[in-house]
């Protein structure tokens, strides 16, 4: 008998994964080992490395509600002109956890919200697995517009959305960010890589730590790979334990 995600959303993970609960726990332990041991090294406080984003006397609401108006009438690049709604994120605006993606689709622009549609229920599968809901994470990407056909974001797209992402990092303050993807990887990193170099090594973005995975788009089309989303993840869930956040 399948078991349900309200019953236990990591049987119910490792179910989709294909993954049993021995295999599981061996992949945990073996996941947990560098994670205990990066725990020596001093990570800065991300309040203290990442500068105000709006002016003085702005409640963190009013913030947000700002940079969300000014994301909605941005034209700062073409990609303007197609949209049918900018997506500018969803989930706690205090989050420890902030996830960012590559660009949104076709379902994103209809709706203005990230990670919809099958590889939206994936990622919430995934976050369940490690004891995280929807609503206990950030969840942007990296550019605010659907690019025509789905295709991947150019990099002056990119560069036209970095400030509304520095802000976002900044009023957010996440103790871990989870980069999901080449695309977001390589943009947040400012590294040109494949996601093979870039995974399996913390790196920072502002002075936060950042972890890449793969984008869960991508592990619905290769579900050989979901054990090892799953073991990214459990990286994930333990350096948020090391930070006191979860």
């Amino acid at each position: 008998m399948r078991c349900s995600a309200a019953d236990d959303p990591v049987a119910y993970y490792l179910e989709t994964v294909g993954c049993d609960r021995v295999t599981a726990e061996a992949v945990a332990a073996a996941a947990a080992a560098p994670a205990a041991a990066e725990r020596d090294v001093a990570t800065p406080p991300a309040a203290e490395q990442v500068a105000a984003a709006s002016p003085a006397g702005m409640d963190i609401e009013a913030q947000w509600d700002a940079l969300a108006l000014q994301v909605a009438g941005c034209t700062a690049c073409d990609l303007a002109a197609g949209r049918t709604r900018t997506v500018f994120g969803s989930g706690d605006r205090a989050a420890d956890l902030l996830l960012i993606g590559e660009a949104p689709g076709h379902d994103e622009d209809q709706q203005g919200e990230p990670f919809v549609g099958r590889a939206g229920r994936l990622l919430n599968q995934m976050l369940a697995a490690i004891g995280l809901t929807r609503q206990q994470v950030l969840v942007i990407n990296v550019i605010k517009c659907r690019p025509p056909r789905n295709r991947d974001p150019k990099p002056q797209e990119i560069a036209a959305c970095r400030h509304f992402i520095d802000a976002q990092i900044a009023m957010v303050r996440p103790k871990v960010i989870g980069l999901l993807g080449r695309v977001a990887s390589c943009a947040m990193l400012e590294r040109d890589a494949p996601l093979s170099v870039l995974r399996h090594h913390w790196h920072e973005v502002r002075g936060i730590p950042a972890y890449v995975t793969y984008h869960p788009a991508f592990l619905l089309r290769s579900p050989q790979q979901k054990v090892e989303g799953w073991r990214d993840m459990l990286q994930i869930k333990a350096r948020l334990a090391a930070a006191g956040g979860g």
